[in-house]
Order: structure tokens, then sequence, then C-alpha cells
């Protein structure tokens, strides 16, 4: 029998339950942070931002939060001021995680509702429900 590091089965696997596991309490304590106001940003705190995800680098040193503004509303200036407070972000995070390190924090649009919004439509195509037997009229049975 021999013996593989222990890495090697990770290698374009995803990611490990320590990273799922230390992503989630990230998106949980961003989640409180924002929602509860805890920077000294009044352009950041009027806004209510859901954070859908966070996904760590392997060595946890980089954190990538998924957000998306209430309503989609403010989708062009969210990202710039979370950047703009990344810094008293992360401390606050870190603090109330007592993290190793403290992951830099990086954040992007979370483009799953939309995506979901897409297929939704395609779905209700009607060429679409046809193709996959979901035709109103089909359902019916024959007159």
């Amino acid at each position: 029998m021999t013996s593989m590091g222990k890495n090697k089965f990770h290698e374009g696997a995803g990611p490990s339950q320590r990273q799922l596991r230390v992503g989630e309490l990230i998106r949980r304590a961003l989640s409180d942070v924002l929602a509860r106001g805890d920077v000294h940003d009044p352009e950041l705190n009027r806004l209510s931002i859901t954070v859908g995800e966070v996904r760590t680098s392997p060595d946890l040193r980089i954190a990538t939060a998924y957000v998306l503004p209430l309503g989609g509303q403010g989708r062009d200036e969210v990202i710039g001021l979370l950047a703009r407070n990344k810094g008293e972000l992360r401390r606050v995070v870190s603090k109330k995680l007592s993290l190793k390190f403290a992951p830099d924090l990086r954040f992007q649009l979370d483009e799953t509702f939309d995506r979901m919004d897409e297929t939704r439509e395609m779905l209700n195509r009607e060429d679409v429900r046809r193709d996959t037997g979901n035709d109103a009229s089909e359902e019916r049975g024959p007159e």
C-alpha cells in the first residue's frame, strides 16, 4: 500500500470540507456585520446586502464573498462600497471568528438569482414545455 499526499484527492475536486466550513462561518459573520451596520460607512449601512456564499482559497487566506443588494438595487455601487470598507470588514469578521489568519476579503456580485430567473423563463417557453413533456395541453390527455 503506497502513501499518497493528503491533498492529492483535492486537486480539481472542488473545495475541502474545511474550506466549506470556514467559508460558511465567514458568510454568517459578514451577513451579521452588514445587517447590524457595524461598519462606519453610512453609504454602506443604508443598503441591505445578502451574502449568498463565501468561497475560500485552499490556504484560507482569501475569501470571496458573493453578494447582492436587496431587490438588486445599487448593484453597481455595492462592490465599490464593500471594497472601500474591506479593511474594517476584515477586522470585524476576523475578531468575531477568532481565526488564526484574517482572510483577505474580495467581493463579487452573486448572479445565481439572475440565472435562476433565466432558467425559469426558459422552462416556461412553450417549445421547451412541449419538448420536456410539461405541455399543459398534453397533460389533459386525449379528448
